[in-house]
C-alpha cells in the first residue's frame, strides 16, 4: 500500500485478504511462468482495485481518476484484462459461496429469481448496443439479473433494451443451468411468457410467477421476487451503476459483478456499505486539520 490518505472504497486489509489470492494467481499465470525472464510486475494490484473500485463507487470517468491513483491508463488496462479473463465473475462466485455458508446454506443454491432493469446510457455507448424499451420508455440497455434466495448475484446478461424480457432470461438462465446445476426452481415476474416457461421446464426447472396483489397501492414487496429488487437497490449505492456508461455490454456485466463482490467482501467482514444519502456517514463528516 501506498501513504496516500484512504477513500472511502479503499479495501480494508480484511477485505483484501478474501480477494488477493485471487489476483496474486492471476498474476502468476499471466507473468510468473516467463521464470525472471519477462518484464517485471511494477503496479500493485491492491491499488489497482483500488482504483477500480473508485470508479464504481463514484462514477468518474476514468481519465478523471485522483493522480495519487496508478495512471488511469493503467488502471483501465487492468480492469479489461480481468474482465476478459473472468476475474470479477471468479471473485463474485467465491465470496458468494463464503458469504452462503457464512449464512448457514449450502455453497450452491437451489432456487433462484429473475429479474430485468432497464437503464439509460450515457453518450459514450455505441448506437448499436442500445435500444428502446417501450413499456418504461427508456433507451438504454437493459440488465437481467439472477440472484439466489439471499439476493446474491449468480448471472448477468446486459443486451439493447429492447431485448424482450423472455428472451434474454433464456439466455441468462441457461448459464445458470450451466454453472449451477443444482437450480430446480425459478420466479419471475409477469413479462416473462410462455416460451419461457417452457424452456425452462426443459431444463429441469419449475418457473413460479409471482405477481403483485390486485388492488395494491404503492411499493408493496413481492414475495420471493422482492429479493431480486433489493439486489438492484444495493447495486444502486455505486454510482457508476445509475446509468449505463460502458463501452462494451461485457464490461457493464464487470462492474455489476464488482459491485456485488464488493458489496458480498464488505458483508463477510462485518464492514457497512457507505451510502450517499447519509450525511452523517463517517467519510462524509470534514474534520477539521
Amino acid at each position: 500500500m501506498t501513504d496516500r490518505r484512504p477513500y472511502p472504497s479503499d479495501l480494508s486489509d480484511a477485505r483484501w485478504e478474501l480477494i488477493e489470492p485471487v489476483l496474486s494467481a492471476w498474476r502468476y499465470e499471466r507473468h510468473g511462468r516467463a521464470l525472471g525472464f519477462g518484464r517485471p510486475a511494477e503496479l500493485d494490484l491492491r491499488e489497482i482495485m483500488n482504483a477500480i473500485l473508485y470508479v464504481d463507487r463514484t462514477g468518474v470517468q476514468w481519465r478523471y481518476l485522483p493522480h495519487d491513483f496508478p495512471h488511469w491508463n493503467s488502471v483501465y488496462g487492468y480492469f479489461a484484462k480481468w474482465q476478459k479473463d473472468g476475474i470479477f465473475t471468479q471473485l463474485n462466485g467465491l465470496l458468494r459461496e463464503l458469504v452462503r455458508e457464512q449464512e448457514g446454506h449450502g455453497a450452491e443454491p437451489s432456487a433462484c429469481v429473475i429479474d430485468a432493469q432497464s437503464v439509460k446510457t450515457s453518450t459514450s455507448v455505441p448506437a448499436a448496443s442500445q435500444g428502446t424499451d417501450n413499456a418504461k420508455k427508456i433507451v438504454g440497455r437493459k440488465r437481467s439479473i439472477v440472484t439466489d434466495t439471499l439476493g446474491l448475484l449468480l448471472a448477468v446478461l446486459v443486451t439493447a433494451a429492447s431485448v424482450q424480457d423472455s428472451t434474454a432470461g433464456t439466455r441468462v438462465l441457461d448459464q445458470v443451468a450451466a454453472d449451477h446445476p443444482t437450480i430446480r426452481k425459478t420466479w419471475v415476474d409477469g413479462g416473462y411468457r410462455k416460451h419461457f416457461v417452457e424452456h425452462a421446464a426443459a431444463l429441469g426447472i419449475d418457473m413460479e410467477i409471482t405477481a403483485r396483489p390486485p388492488g395494491s397501492r404503492g411499493f408493496t414487496p413481492i414475495p420471493k421476487r422482492w429479493t431480486v429488487e433489493r439486489t438492484y437497490g444495493w447495486l444502486m449505492l455505486n454510482r457508476r451503476l445509475a446509468r449505463d456508461y460502458e463501452a462494451l455490454p461485457a464490461r457493464s456485466e464487470a462492474m455489476i459483478h464488482l459491485a456485488m463482490a464488493d458489496l458480498m467482501a464488505r458483508r463477510l467482514t462485518g464492514e457497512a456499505t457507505v451510502s450517499w444519502r447519509d450525511p452523517t456517514s463517517a467519510d462524509q463528516i470534514r474534520i477539521p486539520g
